[in-house]
């Protein structure tokens, strides 16, 4: 399951907004787009909160910049469920490039699609919603994870607040 980069990082200066996932899930890697199993929620709650104009399919992911959305995922070399990556897929080395990126590409806000994968970055204390910690000037929230695996902790609410706050950027 370690391979060359699974997914681009759709990161520029700019971006309102970039979404971090932990990694690629296995179908994401097959289809080559972000958040593509069939019961991810990523995709519909994008829209249903309001940060697409209508439902983006997965292979549109490259669109989201028009939006001035990126994406990227802290283990950029490794796929799978988090429990299936490679111990080091998820540690400091991984989490300092995260860093590094977030930090050369100046975001307003970055969202972690997941508990496990914010509190990677932001520390093991870390909660839902906005932290009070940044990184550079970019804020960052962590929110619920999409994924069918997570449905026991999906809550829209952390969603709704990213969205609020990106309405009311500049």
């Amino acid at each position: 399951m370690v391979n060359k980069h699974i997914l681009p990082d759709r990161l520029k200066p700019g971006l309102k907004l970039v979404f971090c996932g932990t990694a690629a899930g296995r179908q994401s890697a097959l289809q080559q787009a972000y958040y593509a199993h069939g019961q991810n929620k990523f995709w519909i709650t994008l829209h249903n909160i309001g940060l697409t104009p209508h439902l983006f399919a997965p292979r549109d992911y490259e669109k989201l910049w028009e939006l001035g959305i990126g994406l990227t995922d802290i283990a950029k070399h490794a796929y799978g469920m988090d429990h299936q990556l490679p111990k080091d897929a998820l540690g400091g080395e991984a989490v300092a490039a995260l860093k590094a990126r977030i930090l050369k590409a100046r975001p307003h806000i970055l969202a972690f699609t997941s508990f496990n994968g914010g509190r990677k970055v932001m520390g093991a204390k870390a909660a839902a919603g906005e932290q009070d910690e940044t990184l550079g000037d970019t804020r960052v929230f962590i929110l619920p994870s999409p994924s069918p695996l997570a449905a026991n902790h999906w809550d829209i609410k952390p969603w709704r607040d990213l969205a609020k706050a990106v309405d009311a950027l500049p």
